[in-house]
């Protein structure tokens, strides 16, 4: 069987059971409360598929660092949280609570200062995506990941899908023939629509710290994926174009969001968008002899070659520790090789290079063409 969407969906590394990876519960700490995701992995919710951090055996929450007092405490009171929990720095963290890994909810933009300064301290960092939008900064985050000796992981929500995971092993066993065109479609109906917190809402909107609105926010899962599937493989070019259709809520970032990705041998369409009528994670992918369709995160629509038409399927969750960000990355810190699993830090430096890419593109007008030029 060939290698597939997370390394073996990898099943053949002999990885089994929720806890086989893991002796004592991981020791983590949380850098930054102003990302929305934050309230999942503390309460509980689809993007933590095991379950929240404060419901786990496996995992043990040891700090928080967060500047904003008030935030914080909102947090606290939420959640039932100590105040003993809370740290000024990522520094008196480390030295008082000596967490293994830390969980980023920052914006974008704080990504490549907290890598660099969880390298000095020899602390391992997943972070929400994206890694960043920014390729110099990814690559920063690649070379201090290599001097500190650490990991740098990312998490993607569609990464846990089980429809995802069985889109990409179909791909691999040659079910659908060789890869020729992918769409990606992600996104909702907005983050003021949908009620995001101030906090997060603050960084989506502000260019510095994100990028490009939808772009960044959604025009990011589709490259994860795709250079899953293809093992790493970088696109031969990037051409971009955004809209602003709802000015009066998103008037300095793009809330549409179209991203062409040309391939050696195929073509990758990614939709981004905070116009959606309602949340949508959509991914199909056309082989030569078939096609494979993953509507949500379990509903697919497949067709093989010899089908006389589409059936509809139920795809089953990945096995652990494939099925969860925190499973996962405790099996990393365990011994797990990334390869080219979804997380990896070597798949979203890519990543990365192409949101940088349809930045310019968008910027100049003009496709752009990769690899785009790296630092020494």
């Amino acid at each position: 069987m060939k290698k597939i969407l997370v390394v073996a969906l990898g099943m053949v590394l002999g990885w089994s059971g929720a806890n086989a990876w893991a002796a004592a519960p991981l020791k983590v700490g949380i850098v930054g409360l102003v990302h929305g995701h934050v309230g999942a992995f503390l309460g509980g919710g689809a993007m933590v598929p095991a379950g929240a951090i404060l419901k786990r055996p496996d995992v043990e929450l040891v700090g928080i660092v967060e500047p904003d007092q008030a935030l914080f405490e909102a947090y606290a009171k939420k959640f039932g949280l100590s105040p003993s929990l809370h740290f000024n720095s990522i520094a008196e963290m480390v030295a008082h609570a000596h967490p293994k890994a830390v969980l980023v909810f920052t914006s974008p933009s704080e990504h490549r200062r907290v890598v660099e300064e969880c390298a000095g301290l020899g602390v391992s960092v997943m972070m929400e995506k994206p890694l960043a939008f920014k390729y110099d900064d990814a690559l920063a985050m690649q070379r201090a990941a290599k001097r500190g000796g650490i990991h740098v992981l990312v998490d993607f929500e569609t990464s846990w899908y089980g429809s995802n995971t069985k889109a990409a092993q179909l791909l691999a066993d040659g079910d659908l023939g060789p890869m020729v065109k992918v769409v990606v479609r992600d996104g909702h109906q907005g983050p003021e629509k949908i009620g995001v917190q101030p906090e997060f809402l603050k960084w989506l909107v502000d260019p510095a710290l994100d990028g490009d609105g939808a772009l960044t926010d959604f025009g990011c899962y589709g490259p994860d994926l795709v250079t899953g599937m293809l093992h790493g493989e970088a696109p031969l070019s990037v051409s971009a174009v955004t809209q602003h259709l709802q000015p009066e809520l998103y008037p300095k970032v793009a809330d549409e969001a179209d991203i062409l990705l040309k391939y050696k041998s195929a073509v990758v369409i990614v939709q981004a968008s905070w116009d959606w009528p309602f949340a949508v994670k959509q991914m199909d992918v056309y082989g030569r002899t078939g096609y494979a369709k993953a509507i949500d995160g379990s509903q697919m629509a497949i067709r093989e070659e010899r089908d006389e038409a589409e059936r509809k399927e139920v795809a089953q969750p990945p096995q652990a520790p494939y099925d969860d960000p925190l499973h996962y990355l405790e099996a990393v810190l365990g011994g797990l090789d990334e390869g080219d699993s979804l997380s990896a830090l070597k798949t979203n430096v890519t990543v990365t290079e192409i949101l940088d890419a349809a930045r310019r593109s968008v910027q100049t007008g003009k496709t752009v063409v990769l690899p785009l030029a790296r630092q020494d």
